[in-house]
């Protein structure tokens, strides 16, 4: 299949185009690398460095893609509180940009990377099912919502083949460490330069964290699935004291942490039942978190001593 990866220098995108690559399928990038890196780009995919709200026409004119797997986005909480503007124009208008794209250009599929731990807010019953409410509790989770029914939308009137994928906390090789979204990235980046791990709030702030790798396996999936939205997550709650103490039996020593007031337009408690994915396309996690972070703190004590 031709695909479209936009976000594919970024965290999670770079990922799911080696695992395309890999796959034998043609993949194209599209990243303004804001947050993105170059580095993290595979040598057999073809690269546009555009933002997604430019005028992208000609690239669809030209490569004629089969899907779409939208991972560009506006992901910092803090930022959306700060400027709810610019995280609409990146979340909403630039999803609509693709969209419009797509409609015009006969994109078959539609894979989208949503967010699990924003757009549900603060349910009643835990694990969270994708027919829960969705109640988001920042702009950002707003954002989330607002493309996903803009998708659904285009789904209707033109036939496109949407998957939206509700992802949990995602961690792994390659996390933006200024991001944060990424706490476990974070906290190793502190860890490695010996700085204290900054906890915001009590620390008993509930998350589910899922591997990079189970991700990218999801987005493979999508790639066959009957049209549908699914959570991934890992079904598993994991407090960021958790964290801590994962952290300290890993390294086999305390870990410096300091608290602070939270930060506004967070939930407190998010974790997302996979149990629809299992049944319709077979995902399931495979990683466990003890395992996952020391994948990942190896991947970046190699860039620490580099």
């Amino acid at each position: 299949m031709k695909i479209l990866v936009t976000g594919g220098c970024g965290f999670i995108g770079s990922h799911i185009v080696d695992a395309y690559v890999a796959k034998g399928h043609d993949v194209v990038v599209i990243d303004d690398l804001s947050t993105g890196v170059i580095g993290n780009l595979n040598s057999n995919a073809r690269f546009y460095e555009k933002d997604i709200n430019d005028d992208i026409e000609e690239i669809f004119r030209t490569e004629k893609f089969d899907v779409i797997n939208h991972h560009a986005a506006q992901i910092n909480v803090r930022t959306s509180v700060e400027d709810p503007i610019y995280d609409a124009r990146v979340n909403v208008l630039g999803t609509l940009n693709l969209l419009r794209m797509a409609s015009k250009h006969e994109v078959r599929r539609f894979v989208y990377a949503s967010s699990g731990g924003a757009v549900y807010g603060e349910p009643k019953d835990y694990p969270i099912k994708e027919r829960e409410k969705l109640c988001p509790l920042s702009p950002y989770g707003a954002s989330k919502v607002a493309a996903e029914n803009y998708i659904i939308t285009y789904a209707r009137l033109y036939g496109l083949e949407q998957v939206i994928l509700r992802y949990s906390n995602v961690y792994g090789p390659r996390q933006i460490i200024k991001s944060e979204a990424g706490v476990i990235s974070i906290f190793i980046d502190r860890i490695l330069r010996g700085a204290p791990c900054t906890i915001y709030g009590d620390g008993r702030q509930i998350r589910d964290y899922v591997y990079v790798g189970d991700v990218v396996a999801a987005n493979i999936n999508a790639l066959e699935c009957s049209p549908d939205t699914f959570n991934i997550g890992t079904g598993i709650e994991t407090s960021v004291n958790d964290l801590i103490n994962v952290f300290a039996m890993i390294l086999k020593e305390e870990i410096a942490h300091e608290h602070v007031a939270p930060r506004p337009g967070e939930v407190f408690r998010n974790v997302l039942d996979y149990g629809h994915a299992f049944s319709q396309i077979g995902w399931q996690p495979t990683i466990v978190l003890k395992d996952g972070i020391l994948k990942t703190f190896e991947h970046f004590k190699e860039i620490f001593r580099s």
